[in-house]
């Protein structure tokens, strides 16, 4: 099953305070590239799901699109409920390379991207997948 999305939109606060700036991933994933960042499901590190064949700083946010393999029960069920629309949401892992406290927000201006996962509630609401076509 094929999925795209955002897994983080530029400037939005999420729920715990971080505010991501536009190239906070750039040199990121010039080290790793999509193959080095991976797919989890709810951000369990025993828990891949697939693989991120893409992932790009746009206009928007952090873009992301690949594929919910069925090796393993748990993508077999990341695979169902995705594709009945039951979870939409998507969710980063990183390390803060370089950050600056503004209020009392943290805004994010270097993320070393360790993975994206496959939520049911993302911390920033609006990153969100679709089911993309075959």
């Amino acid at each position: 099953m094929r999925i795209e999305g955002y897994a983080s939109l530029w400037g939005v606060a999420d729920l715990n305070g971080d505010v991501v700036h536009c190239g906070a991933f750039a040199d990121s994933l010039v080290r790793t590239g999509a193959e080095g960042v991976r797919m989890l499901w709810q951000h369990d590190g025993c828990e891949v799901i697939g693989r991120w064949e893409r992932i790009v700083e746009d206009e928007r946010g952090l873009f992301v699109s690949g594929e919910i393999c069925d090796w393993s029960g748990q993508a077999r069920m990341a695979r169902a409920v995705c594709g009945a629309g039951a979870v939409d949401g998507l969710s980063i892992g990183f390390r803060t390379a370089k950050a600056r406290k503004q209020g009392r927000l943290r805004v994010l201006s270097g993320v070393a991207l360790w993975e994206v996962s496959v939520v049911t509630f993302p911390a920033c609401p609006g990153a969100r997948l679709r089911v993309a076509a075959a």
